[in-house]
């Protein structure tokens, strides 16, 4: 009889401990919350972008991101926003998210894809998507998303995880002299990085190196003749006051802006986290993307107000940069790895089938 009831508290011990084991399992969490709502305690991030608030993506694109993220978690994770400079430089910010030196980054393709050339596949190629939807398309949905996975899979390799997207529309000429074809480029000096900079030396241009805050003064004293950037940060940025010409629909008409999390920061969370997190991701990119428009529209009317003249590039000429772009630049991008390759391969397709090159 005694050997009958030890039998039962080792069995009723037994049962304890693996339903107590398997709460911890289930939590992603350390068992503090469980996986199917958010757990009691909060995980604070640390959040520096490649740019400060002057840039429009800081609050047409970080912040809207960043309060989705708190209320979607119901304030589990709170998020402290910090611009360039505060730990790192702007430059340094993705390799700084990448070896935990700060939890959240947000950028362009990883500062013109330097660490990670798969990230151009997210900032848009050269006369590739037309707007923001067409962007969603051929990234997410086209084949069977083939391109969000190359960049998801990149991002992993880095460690970090791809968390958000934000068109950021047209990016274009801003200049001191009209640009009504892309021969009017040669010879003329712009301040372009990057994919911009692959562009604009295929056109003749000669591209020039300055920190953003740098490109104002630069274009005043006759430094350099313009900028390459983002329609919607003319405003914000105060080119309007230094430049005298924009050119429309720009060469790369969605641009795109991404955000990533430190991988191992991103795991700490538990499952319902990292769903509320996932969930959106969707939404606030239209959202962002919609808010970047509206300033489009205010950087264009900025510049006219100051004497300006936007000039829209007729559909020969944009059918001639389209082919020069896909012959000359898509190429450069493509060598930066043999899924960036595949990712142009995919894009290249989509553009096929919409009718837009010949196959």
């Amino acid at each position: 009889m005694r050997k009958y009831w030890l039998f039962l508290v080792i069995l009723l011990a037994s049962i304890t401990l693996i339903a107590c084991s398997g709460n911890a399992d289930s939590s992603g969490n350390g068992g503090d919350g469980g996986g199917d709502g958010p757990p009691s305690d909060v995980t604070e991030w640390v959040f520096q972008p490649a740019f400060d608030s002057g840039d429009a993506g800081w609050d047409n694109g970080v912040v809207p991101w960043i309060e989705a993220v708190e209320e979607a978690t119901e304030g589990t994770v709170q998020i402290e926003l910090l611009p360039a400079g505060s730990i790192v430089s702007g430059g340094e910010a993705f390799g700084a998210t990448a070896d935990g030196t700060i939890d959240v980054y947000a950028g362009w393709a990883t500062v013109y894809g330097g660490q990670m050339p798969e990230g151009m596949l997210a900032y848009g190629l050269a006369m590739g998507a037309e707007d923001y939807e067409e962007a969603w398309e051929v990234v997410m949905e086209y084949d069977d998303g083939s391109i969000a996975n190359i960049i998801r899979e990149a991002a992993n390799e880095n460690n970090l995880h791809w968390a958000g997207w934000t068109s950021q529309g047209p990016n274009s000429m801003f200049t001191k002299f009209p640009v009504n074809s892309m021969e009017d480029l040669k010879g003329h000096k712009l301040r372009a990085g990057g994919p911009q900079a692959i562009f604009l030396e295929a056109m003749g241009g000669t591209p020039v190196s300055f920190e953003g805050d740098e490109i104002y003064t630069a274009i005043d004293l006759g430094t350099i003749e313009g900028t390459m950037w983002d329609t919607g940060g003319v405003e914000s940025m105060k080119f309007h006051e230094v430049i005298d010409y924009a050119m429309l629909p720009g060469w790369n008409p969605s641009q795109a802006q991404e955000i990533y999390i430190n991988l191992d920061r991103w795991n700490e969370l538990n499952d319902w986290q990292r769903e509320q997190i996932e969930g959106v991701f969707e939404e606030i990119y239209t959202e962002t993307s919609e808010l970047h428009m509206e300033g489009v529209e205010a950087s264009l009317q900025a510049i006219e107000d100051s004497g300006g003249e936007i000039i829209t590039l007729d559909d020969d000429e944009l059918a001639d940069m389209r082919e020069k772009s896909i012959e000359l630049i898509w190429p450069e991008v493509a060598k930066g790895s043999d899924a960036t390759a595949e990712g142009v391969e995919v894009y290249k397709q989509f553009m096929i089938d919409k009718g837009k090159i010949e196959d």
